[in-house]
């Protein structure tokens, strides 16, 4: 299955609740991803850009989508961002790929 790494940030509304209600978001994170068929393999709070990173296996990218979708839609997000990541065999597939592309600079 495909892995993805998301970034997010929470709204201030959000970071204000939580120090009044401290609550391990892992877990809510962990029953998302399991709802379409995934596995969380990692949830970290960050300094920096963004607030937080999560690691996530999905059976496919629509799956995925929807379950970025949902998180962001609930409100509490500032940001969601999702990279979607290769492997080093699916990599150098890509590269094997790429040679047979004939790519034209606009321009040129």
């Amino acid at each position: 299955m495909p892995l993805y790494l998301s970034r997010f940030s929470y709204t201030p509304e959000t970071w204000a609740r939580l120090i009044v209600r401290p609550e391990d978001r892992a877990k809510a994170a962990q029953a998302y991803i399991e709802s379409v068929g995934g596995t969380l393999h990692g949830f970290w709070y960050a300094f920096g850009t963004h607030d937080g990173y999560n690691l996530w296996e999905a059976p496919d990218n629509v799956s995925m989508a929807a379950v970025a979708l949902a998180i962001s839609g609930g409100g509490a997000l500032a940001s969601f961002e999702t990279t979607v990541l290769l492997t080093v065999d699916e990599t150098m597939e890509a590269l094997r790929k790429a040679e047979g592309i004939r790519y034209r600079a606009p321009g040129s």
